[in-house]
Formats: C-alpha cells, structure tokens, sequence
C-alpha cells in the first residue's frame, strides 16, 4: 500500500476500529487461512484502500469522491474469500448522494418537483392561506446527504403544541396537537429512523422527545454541525454543575467535592485488528474532549474506559473519587498514554454490552457509597462506537438497567442522564436510537465519517475560560440555598425624600441590571440606589442609564395620564459580580448566549428564530416575582401568567381603557406593538403584579433555561392589600411588559450590553 493510499485509509477508519464488520474469529484461525484474490475488487467511479494488502483479516474500504457514496462499502477477506461477496454481472459503483425526499410538507408547496433530490439541489417551501410559514424557507442538499436549515412548518397554531412537522423522507400519523395528543413517525423503506419514532404534546406545550430524521446509510453529521449540537447540550451539564467558589478562588477551575455532582464515563470502542497509529489517534480524541470539558469552571468525575472482547478501564469512577492523586488530569494523560496498542491483546470481538455493563456496575457501587449524593449527580455516558455487536448480546437491556438506576421511574429525573452516542465509520444505525437520551431541540447521536472528523468536532466546541457566557441556568429549589433557583434576581430601592421607590431587577450581565424606567425620578443619584443580589450582597452602582424614547408624560394630549411606552433602563455596576451557583444572568434574547441556551447553531441564530422558539402560541406560558421577603432576598412567589398573542391579544389590550387616567379611543395608543400583555380570566385566571414589582423580568422557561422575554412595567388596577398580598386577576385586571423583542428595545440593549468596554458583554445578532 503506498503513502497515498495510506493516509486515505486513516482517514477512513472507524474511532479506534479498522475493520468495523468483523465476525470476531481468534486472530490465530485467521492465520492458518491463506489470501484472497485480487480480481474483481475496483469500483466504477472510485477506488479502494487494504490494512493488509489480500492477506486473512485484511479490511478493504471502497471510497469515493465528495457527494459520491459507494454502493458497496466495505468487505472483509476471510477463510481466503472476500465477504460479502458481489454480482459478477454488476460492479460496484460510486452513485450521486441524495437527500430524503423533502416533498412531504403538509398545508404547503415545494418547488422544484423531482423524482430525486442530488447535493447542491435547492428547494423552496411556502404555505397555503391560513397557515402559518416557519423554518428554513429555501434549503439545499448538502454533499452528507441532509438538508440545511431547519424542517419547513406550515401550521395554525391553534393548538396547545406548536404543529411538529413532517422532516424530509418521513411520514406522520396524527394530525391534533392538543395535550396528550400523540404523533408518530416513519421513515421511507431505504431510510433509518433516528430520533423518536412517537411524540406526546406535554403540558408544556412542548412535544416529549427529539425531532426525528430520516438517514440513509451513507449519511453523517458535519464536525460543524455536531460540535454545535453537542458543545449546546454538554454546557448546560457543566454550568449546573459548578459549586460554590471559596474565598480567594477566583479566576481558577471549581473543584468538586469527593462526592461530586458531574459523573462523566467515556467509553471508546476499540474492537478489531486496529491500526497503531489511528489507535494513538483514538487516545488524542479523548484528551481533546476532556480538555474542552476543562475550559469550564468545573472538573467532572471520570471513568474512561477500552472496550473490545474485554473491557479496561483507563481510570475507573471509585478511583477518581476515592484516589486524590488519580483526580489528576495530568495522571489521566499519563494512564491513557501508558495504554499502548500491546496492552489491547488479541480478543478483538466488539462486546458493547458489556462496556455498559461496566458503567451500570460503578454506577451501581456509587449509589450504593453515597446514595444522597447519586441523586444530586449529573450523569453522562459517551459511547464511541460503530454499534455493531457482535458478541455478548444485545446492550439495549444495559442502557436500560442505567436508566432505571438513575430515572428511578420518576420523570422529573429524566434530565440526570444524558446517554451521547458518537457513530463513526459503518455503523448499524438501527440499534443506536435505543442507546442515546431523546429531548426536544437536543441531539445525542453524531454519526461521523472517521476518526479525524470526531478530532475537528471537539477542536470546534467554543472555549470558553469561563462560563458566564451560560445564561439562564438555574438550580432547583433547595431549602438550604433558596437563592439558587433564582440566581438573576436584583431587588432595587432608590432613597429619596419622602418617599422612595421598590423595583425589581434582573442580572444580564455582570455588569448591568435590566428594570423599569419609571422607577427613577428626575435627580435620582446612583449613590442613592441600592441593588441588592444575594443575601447581604449589596452592589454598589456607577450609573443609570433610561431608554432614551422613555417619556412619561409624551402622550398626555391624546389623553394618556401617563405613559410606560420604552419603560425599560438599565444600571451599571461599579464593579462586576462574580459568576457563581448562586449569581448568574438571565438570557437575553437575541444573542449568541441565548442562541446557546436554545440548542440552536450559529447558522440557525436569528432574533426571528429565537422568538418563533419563545413566543410562537397564542397562549404563552411565562413568569415574574414576587418581591423577595427581606430576611432572604429571595421571592415570596413565582407569579405565573399566560402572555396573549393572536386572537388573545385585542381583547387584553382593550382592557387599558379601564386604568385610572386614561381617556382614549384606540387601545392601541397606549398599547403599542412594543408591549406584551397578561392577565384576565380567559382561557384562565393568572396572577397579577403588585407594586413594588416593576422592572422585574417576564421570563420563559425554555429546556430549563430561563429566557427574559419582558420587564414588568404597568398594570389596569392594583389588587394587593396587606390581608391578599398574592391576588389572582379579574376578568378586566391586566398587565403590561416591555417587550424585549420590539426593535427600539433591542437598539437599546445591544448599545449598551454588546459593548466591549465592559466586562463580559452580549453578542447580538
């Protein structure tokens, strides 16, 4: 085999495998077999590469150019025949990739109509009368044999459930989106189905699950598009997992306690006769991966394990946790290095099964050592394989005895386990669907063409030396920590003669606190206003800044007593806050900090996507807070209200009338575009603010990801007393919000917040 066809061979090999379909026979039968003819092999269009020339065991790779797929992959020589074998009446040929038949969008036209879609083809997509367009509008075939963009929609969205769609190459049973509502899917015969094969529309209004998509057998994800999709899901693991920094530790790695709240196991598949040097390879791609992990403030537990016919450990959980010197990353290089390609023997079987045994069973001793602290942990398993077992059985029942472990049948846990798995060369896609976490707008299967596109994923994910650019993440109540599951809230006073004024806060920034304009008064000094964080964290403040289209007085000659139109201003702190478990900022829409939070990739980040994402029903689940109770300056309430959109909002924005103050004809003069509007009784009761309780953010909650979408500014009438602190509303009893999608507002923030004289400041797009 010459150089050339050397390296085209490395780069075709699987992560850690060269012969990927092998059945598993002793290297020392192979021997006393003789080699395989050299005629009949070449293909039509393209060429082939051997590991071992004609030789028992040699592994041959048909390969061919980009936006060619061979119509034979691979063949293996055994007992001196090549397997499988081929037609002598037809030779193998390199034929034109194509993408799934896109001709399945419902309530809408495609156009071009064709019997096959080849790469570079462009399609473009548009509705019918009376249904709403959305997703990518003109998409076109890529050389890996998908779409770009994003699945077109053409939907009412008069249901509870946004219309799910119908993905290239699939077809959809169900047709109602209301609550419970189920849909399933499948793909065309020569298609695999990857993702979920049913969806249920949640409470939420979110469908359960992940989007399918439809994969023929030559298709694969870009290094581009899986370092998005991974990098997006892993971050949000490693921000929740970050502990209280101690005194005089800022700026390092947050070390986690023996106990630990992030279990990473990586398990690399290194079945096959393998070659040396992509075996080095192999260990490099799992240094990478544990280096970008490192960039963020927190160091994960690890077990990193081998896995063939045998599995070996490289470091096992217990020792990481238990062995101080082991917790080492340097110490881990050194082990994974000292792993030599000797070390990996001759039982060379593919035994997936027992990989994941090997997890379930340091899972299983983990519970059983702190079983507390197993409920707080974070766990994610990361399968390298091509997941074609060839012996100890099937692996499905494993990964479903680890999901029993850590779900415990409870549905809430379910976000506990995140199961990725990275298919890379030939692999047998059926089985892997079974093996990967599901979640709506996330990705857990990458399925990757070799080795060296799994190196450029990881050489891709951001880095980040710090993570304050992780928004919106928040803990779950803890009794003991109470701030944690509101780590944005600032509660603003501002001292003045006789009476000052409450407001209410949120943390965008390290630097700026987003609230309401109407809070300061004209000769309000910043020495005078006082924001309050966590408990007993009174930050000092250089300067507030009002939106500058904010007059209160404006439109007193058309009858509006007062006006909150542009009702937002921000604060600049003197000195930035310090990112923490307990101070971290809420998602700002339109950046590439929220764009994170959405699981969406830097081609699909737009301000129109994210507020399809955020605000696409006509019902709107959101919240604010309450005031914080002054003993721990976290809120009394989480008041819960539903935005109106579509045929809603006419009727709650005519409520306005009925505010003392207001003599108009049009509603719309004091309720413009530029505000967001709740409260009433109709499709049901929300709660209302109270006062004190202007400038906090009205917020969505987003894959567990708080995403500010308006500040509290106004409301018709005030029900709060003393005896009813918490009132509900009446039919007639409104709230208004800016809208932090209005352009003006957005001109605004991004002025401010995107720029680069402060610390940490918001990419807009």
């Amino acid at each position: 085999m010459n150089s050339m066809e050397c390296k085209q061979w490395l780069n075709c090999l699987m992560l850690a495998m060269i012969c990927p379909l092998v059945a598993g026979a002793p290297s020392s039968m192979s021997k006393r077999h003789g080699s395989c003819p050299k005629e009949n092999l070449n293909m039509t269009g393209g060429s082939f590469v051997l590991s071992k020339g004609y030789s028992d065991g040699s592994f041959l790779k048909y390969i061919c150019p980009d936006g060619y797929y061979p119509s034979v992959q691979s063949r293996l020589c055994q007992y001196g025949l090549w397997t499988p074998k081929t037609s002598t009446r037809k030779t193998p040929e390199c034929k034109k990739v194509t993408c799934p038949n896109p001709r399945v969008l419902e309530n809408g036209e495609v156009t071009p109509y064709k019997e096959r879609y080849y790469v570079n083809d462009t399609t473009t997509y548009s509705c019918h009368s009376d249904y709403k367009f959305r997703g990518s509008a003109i998409r076109v075939c890529k050389p890996n044999g998908k779409w770009n963009g994003s699945t077109p929609i053409c939907g009412r969205e008069s249901d509870h459930c946004p219309d799910p769609g119908v993905p290239p190459g699939s077809s959809r049973t169900g047709h109602m989106f209301n609550t419970d509502d189920k849909v399933t899917y499948r793909c065309d015969s020569s298609l695999t189905l990857i993702g979920s094969k049913e969806r249920v529309c949640q409470d939420g209004g979110q469908w359960s699950g992940t989007e399918p998509q439809c994969y023929a057998h030559f298709t694969y994800d870009t290094p581009e598009e899986a370092s998005a999709a991974f990098s997006s899901s892993l971050k949000s693991n490693l921000a929740v997992s970050q502990q209280d920094e101690e005194e005089g530790q800022h700026g390092k790695k947050v070390s986690l306690d023996q106990g630990g709240k992030l279990d990473i196991y990586i398990a690399v598949d290194a079945s096959d006769s393998i070659d040396e040097e992509d075996f080095i390879k192999a260990k490099k791609t799992i240094r990478t991966l544990i280096e970008k992990i490192s960039y963020y403030q927190v160091s994960p537990n690890y077990e990193i394990l081998m896995f063939a016919t045998d599995v070996t450990p490289i470091i096992s959980m217990r020792d990481f946790k238990s062995n101080e010197d082991a917790r080492n990353l340097t110490k881990v290089f050194v082990e994974l290095d000292n792993f030599n390609y000797e070390k990996k023997g001759e039982r060379t079987g593919t035994n997936i099964a027992k990989a994941y045994f090997t997890i379930l069973e340091s899972m299983t001793l983990e519970e059983l050592t702190d079983p507390k602290g197993f409920l707080e942990t974070q766990h994610v398993i990361i399968m390298f394989t091509d997941g074609q077992a060839n012996m100890g059985g099937n692996p499905i029942p494993k990964v479903n005895q680890i999901k029993h472990l850590v779900i415990k049948n409870d549905p809430k846990r379910e976000k506990k386990l995140d199961l990725y798995v990275f298919g890379v060369g030939d692999v047998y896609k059926d089985d892997i669907n079974d093996m990967v976490s599901q979640r709506d707008e996330e990705k857990h299967f990458f399925m990757l063409p070799d080795l060296d596109k799994v190196q450029e994923t990881f050489d891709s994910m951001i880095d980040e030396s710090t993570s304050v650019g992780l928004c919106g993440i928040h803990q779950d109540y803890d009794k003991d920590n109470k701030r944690r599951a509101y780590p944005w809230l600032a509660q603003i006073n501002v001292a003045r003669p006789p009476q000052g004024s409450n407001c209410m806060g949120s943390l965008v920034t390290s630097s700026f606190i987003l609230t309401a304009a109407h809070c300061f008064k004209e000769g309000d000094k910043a020495d005078k206003i006082t924001v309050t964080l966590e408990k007993g964290l009174a930050v000092k403040v250089e300067e507030y800044i009002l939106h500058p289209d904010y007059n209160n007085t404006a439109k007193q000659h058309m009858g509006i007593k007062e006006n909150y139109e542009f009702d937002v201003a921000l604060i600049k702190l003197k000195k930035a806050v310090t990112m923490s478990v307990n101070l971290r900022p809420i998602c700002v829409p339109c950046t590439r900090e929220t764009n994170g939070a959405l699981k969406l990739s830097d081609s699909d980040g737009t301000c129109k996507k994210h507020e399809e994402l955020l605000m696409s029903n006509e019902l709107v689940e959101a919240s604010f807070t309450s005031q914080t109770e002054p003993a721990t300056d976290v809120p009394r309430k989480i008041r819960n209200i539903t935005i109106k959109r579509g045929k809603y909002r006419d009727a709650c924005v005519e409520d306005a009338k009925k505010a003392p103050g207001n003599n108009v004809t049009n509603a719309k003069d004091v309720v413009t575009d530029n505000f967001l509007c709740s409260g009433g009784t109709e499709p049901k009761t929300d709660d209302l603010a109270c006062k004190g309780e202007s400038g906090g953010a009205t917020y969505v909650n987003q894959k567990d990801r708080l995403i500010q979408v308006g500040v509290v500014s106004w409301g018709v009438k005030d029900l709060c007393t003393k005896r009813n602190p918490d009132p509900l509303s009446q039919a007639h009893t409104r709230d208004y919000h800016i809208n932090l999608f209005s352009e003006k507002i957005q001109s605004f923030l991004k002025e401010h917040l995107g720029n680069d004289n402060i610390d940490h400041p918001l990419s807009f797009f």
